[in-house]
């Protein structure tokens, strides 16, 4: 009946953290996620420890041994944020045919194709607040190398802003000779502030400077495209950008 429905859902809401917890662990991130939402006891329960039995346990059961025990995640603090990483990576449905996903999950494998661009964008976009993600570009760089975002809505209005920002980019680059930013290896770190529609790099600890502004209101996924047979690409989403 409502009433009895009532009353558990009020049960339930008094269950001490440490037994929501055991029953959390239970959980696939979908119905963690939804249980966030039922009360501020439950949410008080998930967001207070990132590294709590439950976010270990979610971690364990999604992300495969070689992604827990290599160094792709190792500047994420929190198993929590491992696991908001890989609902964020790669979508292998999202791809290119000549581009398939490894088993880490995290990184985008080209096959040696010859005369083909071929690219991948993430599982999920954003139309507001702000983002970062690593990109770790293994094997050649190719003629092509290509690290930004992807309006699959309004793709006709994101080209004309690239087309601009391409323009100014180059002369910038000519007047500095600066040519290039990325290096085989190395980790990219892309920033996406929706509130002020602009894309931005780092390097390590220096900051590259915003490639983009007047970015689309639109919805912008992580992408990268790639011409080279036998490049991987690792992407590892960060969560909100640390200023400074």
């Amino acid at each position: 009946s409502p009433a009895g429905g009532a009353r558990g859902k009020m049960a339930a809401g008094k269950l001490p953290a440490r037994v929501l917890e055991l029953l959390f662990s239970y959980l696939e991130l979908p119905e963690l996620l939804s249980c966030s939402l039922v009360c501020r006891h439950w949410n008080r329960c998930l967001e207070a420890d990132e590294n709590s039995e439950v976010w270990r346990s979610v971690c364990q059961r999604l992300l495969s041994e070689e992604a827990l025990s290599s160094d792709i995640l190792c500047n994420l603090s929190s198993y929590k944020a491992k696991a908001r990483a890989l609902r964020h990576a790669w979508s292998s449905a999202d791809c290119s045919r000549n581009v398939y996903i490894k088993r880490n999950g995290f990184t985008l494998h080209r096959n040696p194709i010859a005369q083909s661009t071929d690219g991948a964008r993430a599982h999920i976009g954003f139309s507001e607040g702000r983002h970062a993600w690593e990109i770790w570009w293994e094997g050649p760089l190719g003629t092509v190398a290509v690290i930004g975002v992807l309006c699959p809505v309004n793709i006709k209005s994101l080209l004309e802003v690239l087309k601009r920002e391409i323009r100014t980019a180059l002369r910038r680059e000519l007047e500095t000779k600066q040519l290039g930013i990325l290096g085989i290896g190395e980790r990219i770190r892309v920033i996406l502030d929706m509130e002020d529609k602009t894309l931005a790099f780092e390097r390590g600890y220096e900051f590259l400077g915003v490639a983009f502004r007047g970015l689309p209101k639109a919805c912008l996924y992580p992408a990268v495209s790639a011409v080279y047979g036998n490049t991987e690409v690792t992407m590892v989403y960060l969560g909100k950008p640390l200023d400074g």
